[in-house]
Order: structure tokens, then sequence, then C-alpha cells
């Protein structure tokens, strides 16, 4: 085995140890976060099951507007503002921000 090829092991292993050393650090200040990343992971499951079950969603929302009529506009008008809010922010992001 040459010299250089002797180096160059000798940096692989050094930067392997290092990134080891790195994954630990972040995996330690990253476990504050968890519960928000359990959280997230929550919601897109529950978003997940929503498209492979869109009969219940639509069964629950008729249910809903049968019942609770004025509740179910409420929830729709609000509905409606957010989804208005979220394009508006998305538009505005994607003028401002590079790409």
């Amino acid at each position: 085995m040459n010299s250089t090829t002797l180096e160059l092991a000798l940096k692989k292993q050094r930067l392997q140890i290092a990134g080891e050393a790195l994954r630990t650090d972040f995996a330690r200040h990253a476990a504050g976060l968890a519960p928000a990343f359990a959280g997230a992971d929550y919601a897109v499951e529950g978003v997940r099951w929503m498209r492979r079950n869109p009969q219940i969603v639509v069964a629950a929302a008729v249910a809903v507007l049968v019942i609770r009529p004025k509740a179910a506009w409420r929830w729709a008008r609000r509905a409606f503002v957010g989804w208005q809010a979220w394009r508006k922010l998305s538009d505005l992001l994607e003028r401002r921000l590079p790409a």
C-alpha cells in the first residue's frame, strides 16, 4: 500500500468519525423538536387517511351540513378565507424568493 492510498484511507476514516459525531450532536440538539415532528407526522397520516377514504369524509361533511347548517357554512367560510390567504401568501413568497 503506497503512502497516498494510506493517507486517503486515514482521511476517509477521520471524516467518517467526524460525521458520526455530527449526527450524534444533531440528534441530541433536535430531541426538543421531536413532539413537533410527531405532530406533523400525525397530521400527514390524517391527510393520507382522508385521501384513501374520501367517501367517509364526504359523508361526515353532509351529516354536519344536515344537522348543523349554520356551523357548516361558518366553517366553509373560514376554509375559503384560509385558502385565499394561503394562495396570496404562496404567490408573495414565490415572487420574493429566488427559485
